[in-house]
């Protein structure tokens, strides 16, 4: 006879893990305990050496697919001669070193379950158990228990504490296990907020979206806006609500059936549709639904439903309906009921009475071949950290501006929040302000460093310089494209010099001029720019990132001189009054800043090919470069110069896209060439570098034709990695942002 004591860290709580070590013990006839703790759980077991080494065995064996072991100890301690095994009260003493599960896409048991019309949970919306349902939007802290989540509120009827005490029940230990009797309830209320009275709520919506009417959803993170996909006026009015002009709109579908009637679908893709974490995953167009859900894009961000809510809706509906955060544009997805009558501007309110803690969008990812690449890191993803192999200092990662993060460690592990968002609005910088005190209470954190951007005026940048005067916190600065770099690398487990591609719109270099188009030969701690695009003109700055024409034209004005305001092509695109005063502009070197950005470099293609002169949105004008490209050979020619690095001149590049425009070449061949030359490029550098291991980051490499290109056209001569755990663009940032500062405060 002999008695474990096991402490295992990982995934293991709100994920039914102290009911699955119950059953295994009294299937095995042994006693001892079981407990949650702020480190993850303890087990104290005892019995025959050889059902003890069972027990083990079917701990990893037979373990659910959402719990994972980070850390699993075992050692032998004094027998207590227990008679039975027991599931112990939460213990709150010690260092907290647990974390929070995501939010978990409803399970197929509970579907069932649901649109069974003899069961009590019968289509009740918030049904769950311990393998789906609110996790991370209803914690308020840890451990994970019903007192510390939204759920607090509604005391279980004893049919629910039937179940929650039952060890042989899916629902024992559930946290936020409900029923009708007892647990939330919806209502539907009018524009003013007014009770609209009747049986079968979710029927009277279904109806309501079906005549055209916009209805705002409380969903399990935040509200969502939601219309009939196929409904042109209806779609269009919500774009005036939402203040959003084209960017496209996710799209939810009731099932397989009716999604391939309008998307291609492979097999992988389908799977991550389907998967616990059920993101939006964006999935190339067959057939259209109303023009303007994603204009001028072939791509459709295509989810299924992922709460009882949701499923409800959909099997009244039985149709695609556009289902999008709800919030202004630019602004935080709205968690408060009060709020969302104030703010949104919809026909109807689906509302319910359960407590949101904190805002989480839905997750967006693409798919390369089978892999996934997370382009929005949210619900089903967040918070989950990511494990390093050695200890970190408490720091913590401020992220960028753009699509903004933050990250914190303590000890090996790095916890990455949910998607922010851009801080351009008060909203936004108060919530990012929000996560952060968010963080460092659930996790009990208090950092000794704070890592941020090295642009001066980004407002996470000048957030840091305060708090780091305020809170005495040493104050560590790393650059834009060393952090994409380096988040790259964490997400791929390296820890070695790598050639480092950094490819996005704009972040600050070293130089102090716009970098973009990078290539870094770096590890974690240091950094040498080897090469880079031959650098062009921002003319009017941050006007020209949002109009492509005039980048185009700083390309002609590169390649032609004061002769491109003559070209042909130039004079499509500008009025003669317009040009007078970029000419100006240039002569007097007025709002001129100098950039390398590969992203600009796309922008600069949409023009010439047609595609798009003035972007409404971040990241349009390349999507739509992309959206075209065809799947060709060869590729335009390009020098390399060398100076104090190498340089990447593209003048050829478009003097023979010209020429292919003149021969009348398609939109989609150049687009396609244009792919390829930019693989070539990579391929180019690397040869002169001389360096095997390549990493690819920034926000050019959520273009799923390049980077696919790149890994086909590299993978026999180089070792590619890119990412999978976390996104390329700047919701990247925070994560490489600790990942560099551990290495340089170590």
């Amino acid at each position: 006879m002999k008695r474990l004591r096991l402490k295992i860290q990982g995934c293991v709580q709100g994920v039914g893990f102290r009911p699955f070590v119950y059953r295994i013990a009294n299937q095995l006839n042994l006693s001892g305990f079981v407990r949650n703790t702020p480190e993850g759980v303890l087990i104290e077991i005892e019995g025959e050496e050889k059902l003890l080494e069972e027990f083990t065995k079917k701990l990893e064996k037979e373990k659910s697919h959402l719990t994972t072991y980070h850390s699993f100890e075992s050692c032998e301690i004094k027998l207590k001669k227990e008679k039975e095994f027991r599931i112990a009260e939460s213990e709150n003493k010690g260092e907290r070193d647990s974390f929070i599960l995501p939010d978990i896409a409803t399970c197929r048991y509970c579907r069932s379950e649901i649109f069974d019309n003899t069961d009590r949970r019968y289509f009740y919306p918030f049904t769950n158990c311990t393998l789906c349902g609110p996790r991370f939007s209803i914690v308020e802290s840890l451990p994970y228990d019903r007192k510390n989540t939204s759920m607090k509120t509604f005391k279980m009827c004893k049919s629910c504490e039937k179940e929650y005490n039952n060890p042989a029940d899916r629902r024992f230990h559930a946290q936020p296990n409900a029923c009708p009797e007892c647990g939330p309830k919806i209502q539907l209320l009018s524009r003013k907020g007014k009770v609209i009275a009747g049986e079968n709520i979710v029927l009277k919506s279904a109806e309501l979206i079906k005549k055209g009417k916009i209805l705002a959803l409380k969903c399990l993170g935040g509200y969502q806006l939601i219309v009939d996909a196929r409904n042109e006026a209806a779609v269009s009015k919500l774009r005036e609500i939402k203040k959003r002009n084209e960017k496209p709109f996710a799209v939810m579908f009731p099932d397989l059936k009716v999604l391939k009637e309008y998307v291609y679908l492979t097999n992988s893709e389908k799977e991550f549709l389907e998967s616990y974490q059920a993101p939006i995953v964006l999935l190339k167009r067959r057939r259209t639904l109303a023009k303007s859900v994603a204009p001028e894009n072939s791509y459709i961000g295509a989810l299924f439903p992922y709460t009882p809510l949701h499923h409800v809706l959909m099997s009244e509906l039985n149709i695609p309906i556009v289902c999008t955060s709800g919030n202004i544009s630019d602004e935080p997805i709205i968690i408060d009921n009060k709020e969302a009558i104030l703010n949104l501007k919809a026909d109807y309110f689906l509302i319910h009475d359960r407590p949101i803690k904190r805002p989480v969008d839905d997750s967006v990812v693409r798919v390369i071949g089978d892999k996934k690449l997370i382009i929005r890191r949210a619900r089903g993803f967040a918070p989950l950290p990511m494990i390093v192999g050695q200890e970190l200092p408490n720091i913590l990662a401020v992220g960028a501006h753009l699509k903004t993060t933050i990250a914190i460690s303590k000890k090996n592990k790095i916890f990455v929040s949910q998607h922010i968002g851009d801080m351009e609005t008060e909203k936004t910088f108060k919530l990012f302000v929000r996560t952060i005190k968010d963080f460092k209470r659930i996790y009990k954190i208090n950092p000794e460093f704070i890592v941020c951007d090295m642009h001066p005026d980004y407002l996470t940048t000048k957030f840091a310089c305060s708090v780091s005067k305020s809170e005495n916190l040493k104050l560590v600065k790393v650059y834009h494209h060393h952090s994409h770099i380096a988040s790259c690398m964490l997400d791929n487990n390296l820890d070695c010099r790598v050639l480092g591609v950094a490819w996005d719109g704009t972040g600050y270099g070293a130089d102090r001029t716009i970098w973009g188009g990078e290539f870094l030969l770096c590890d974690y701690k240091n950094f040498e720019r080897v090469a880079s695009f031959r650098p062009f003109y921002l003319i009017g700055g941050e006007r020209a990132i949002k109009e492509p024409r005039r980048i185009l034209l700083s390309i002609f004005y590169e390649i032609y001189g004061e002769d491109c305001f003559d070209h042909e092509i130039i004079k499509t695109k500008f009025s003669g009054q317009e040009l007078k005063v970029l000419n100006k502009m240039i002569n007097n070197n007025i709002m001129l800043f100098k950039t390398s950005s590969a992203g600009r470099l796309f922008d600069s293609v949409a023009s010439i090919l047609n595609l798009k002169q003035v972007a409404s949105f971040e990241g349009q004008a390349a999507m739509m470069v992309e959206s075209i490209a065809r799947d060709v050979k060869g590729s335009y020619s390009f020098k390399i110069r060398k100076s104090n690095m190498w340089f990447i001149d593209w003048k050829s590049v478009f003097i023979e896209i010209i020429e292919d425009i003149k021969n009348k070449t398609s939109k989609e061949v150049i687009a396609g060439k244009f792919h390829n030359t930019l693989v070539e490029a990579i391929r180019e550098i690397a040869k002169k570098i001389k360096i095997k291991k390549i990493v690819l980051s920034g926000g050019c490499f959520q273009n799923v034709c390049l980077t696919k290109k790149a890994i086909a056209n590299l993978k026999e001569d180089f070792e590619i990695y890119v990412h999978n755990n976390l996104p390329p663009n700047d919701a990247g940032i925070s994560a490489g942002q600790i990942a560099i500062a551990a290495k340089l405060c170590a």
